[in-house]
């Protein structure tokens, strides 16, 4: 017998309960402090991704340290909680390591989604490898002071480049590139943010937006602010050459491609936190038209309507801006936009 007014508990508890249901990686979100095979699962994960971590399910410092880099290599924010895009990512990098393994990058096929990873997609990246996220890293690899060639094949100049930089970094000098070494190569090379909620200085009546003679864009008054932000922040690379991987290894660059190009622009109001390239836009916000921005993407390319006028990098050549009053069939494109807008 009990006592009246003595709490009587069931068990199992809800805890242990909770930890007997999590026995798989993503089955709950992690954090410091938990424990479990599913943490022993995240260990095993972060070790393949090249990260020493040590393989006892307890959720410490040196799993939280990991995970942070690991965020940071895959453009995730490194907040340490594995939540369903940190799993997702950490799949989806390890998975993708043994992919295109062999090259694939063709030209002449640039429809392919497979060539269109960004850095930190597949881990780890290595000799014979091909594609957008090797153009990205050799594009770091070059800013950081590292003699490269910038063309999307993973050769013997590439791994001579990385063995390099490793080299300088006082990291494992095996040529590969596993997540500890993007993150490291990241930090190098700089991401510098062109910081976001700019606002232009001109405004147009109406809710139709302009093209002035210089080629810059004149965003309506009546547009919400993130729209006007969006406007300046892609009037700051309305000129700017048309470079294949530009604006995906720092926000400040030379030039840009055009998923590049529209993540600049986004960034700017705030909208996005890493540049992402032309394929994962397709999914990217909410289905369909916006009211005032539409992104028209696929995996070969994408451009942007915003109150009217279309930002692509298609037409700079001909124009020296970004920013076209002529709109362009979107005939294979997947039409997304913002939330809200």
């Amino acid at each position: 017998m009990f006592a009246a007014g003595v709490p009587v508990f069931a068990a199992p508890s809800a805890l242990a309960s909770q930890t007997a249901k999590a026995s798989h990686l993503g089955d709950r979100t992690l954090r410091a402090g938990a424990s479990g095979p599913d943490v022993r699962e995240l260990q095993q994960a972060l070790g393949q991704a090249g990260f020493k971590v040590k393989l006892d399910g307890n959720f410490g410092t040196g799993t939280l340290r990991a995970v942070k880099r690991f965020q940071r290599a895959s453009r995730l924010p490194p907040s340490g909680t594995v939540g369903t895009r940190t799993v997702a990512a950490l799949k989806r990098a390890l998975r993708g390591s043994s992919a295109n393994a062999n090259g694939g990058f063709d030209p002449d096929n640039p429809d392919d989604a497979s060539t269109h990873h960004s850095l930190g997609d597949r881990i780890p990246v290595k000799r014979g490898m091909s594609g957008h996220d090797i153009r990205v890293l050799q594009d770091f690899l070059k800013q950081a002071g590292f003699k490269v060639g910038i063309d999307g094949e993973f050769g013997a100049s590439t791994e001579k480049a990385v063995k390099k930089f490793e080299t300088a970094q006082n990291r494992a000098v095996d040529g590969i590139m596993d997540a500890g070494d993007i993150d490291a190569l990241r930090t190098l090379a700089g991401e510098d943010d062109p910081g976001a909620g700019t606002q232009p200085t001109q405004l147009a009546p109406g809710d139709m937006a302009q093209i002035g003679p210089d080629g810059l864009a004149i965003a309506p008054a009546s547009a919400p602010d993130p729209v006007k932000a969006i406007i300046a922040a892609g009037n700051q690379i309305a000129s700017k050459p048309y470079r294949y991987g530009g604006g995906h290894g720092k926000w400040n660059d030379s030039g840009y491609d055009c998923s590049g190009s529209v993540s600049y622009a986004l960034h700017g109001a705030g909208l996005l936190e890493q540049a992402l390239p032309s394929g994962d836009f397709t999914g990217w916000g909410d289905a369909g038209p916006g009211q005032w921005v539409t992104i028209y993407a696929k995996s070969s390319h994408m451009y942007m309507v915003v109150a009217g006028i279309r930002f692509d990098t298609s037409g700079r050549t001909e124009h020296n801006t970004r920013w076209q009053a002529a709109m362009r069939s979107s005939s294979g494109y997947v039409a997304r936009h913002p939330a809200g807008l």
